[in-house]
């Protein structure tokens, strides 16, 4: 069963949110706050797989609570749920180390699935989301861009998996794609994290895109 820590100021919601996780069967809301300012204390507390939480709210927002709980020796992924489909959020959440960013429309069957996929690593943006957040990106201006040269120590092997994450494929679509096991697709994307120093992989996303290998 997946632990969640749930975080959002309006009760209607957490509510919500909490009988769609139990209906989907694999997870469960262990404890709720309406900001984030005891988020640490919830995560020290509960030991969650993930914390869901809201980007605005009273005293400690959403990315703010990112960056906290990514201060952590091992820190649970973090899911953005909002309201707000606006770049610079996602934008702001991703570089504070957000796993994911879904918006409150989404259906509860695709919120469920959210959750489980996060916990096993896998990024969890929209594709329309996805799309306007590399354009914003990559064509924003920067003192010192990246260059291929960043992805050197990586396997031809690993490369064509960076690559494939940069095009905002699942593990599994990444398996599909280059004839792997998710299994194996997996370890590449923890060899690769670990190898260029990033926190999941919505990094390598972004850092694919701006090093022009995508």
């Amino acid at each position: 069963m997946i632990k969640v820590v749930l975080l959002d100021d309006e009760e209607l919601v957490r509510n919500g949110i909490r009988l769609i996780l139990q209906a989907g069967g694999n997870a469960e809301v262990v404890a709720e706050d309406t900001d984030g300012a005891r988020v640490l204390e919830l995560v020290e507390k509960y030991e969650p797989d993930l914390v869901l939480t809201d980007i605005q709210m009273p005293t400690v927002n959403g990315i703010e609570v990112t960056r906290r709980v990514n201060t952590l020796a091992d820190p649970p992924p973090v899911v953005i749920l909002t309201t707000f489909d606006l770049d610079e959020y996602v934008y702001e959440a991703l570089q504070a180390g957000a796993t994911g960013f879904l918006l409150k429309d989404t259906a509860p069957r695709a919120l469920v699935a959210a959750v489980e996929q996060a916990v096993h690593g896998d990024s969890m943006l929209s594709p329309s989301i996805t799309k306007r957040l590399i354009a914003a990106y990559t064509s924003a201006p920067r003192t010192a861009r990246p260059t291929a040269d960043v992805l050197r120590d990586l396997t031809p092997r690993e490369r064509e998996v960076a690559v494939a994450v940069g095009e905002g494929l699942s593990n599994a679509e990444v398996a599909q794609q280059l004839g792997l096991s998710e299994a194996t697709v997996k370890v590449h994307v923890t060899h690769i994290m670990a190898k260029l120093e990033l926190p999941n992989r919505t990094k390598i996303a972004l850092l694919v895109h701006d090093a022009g290998r995508a």
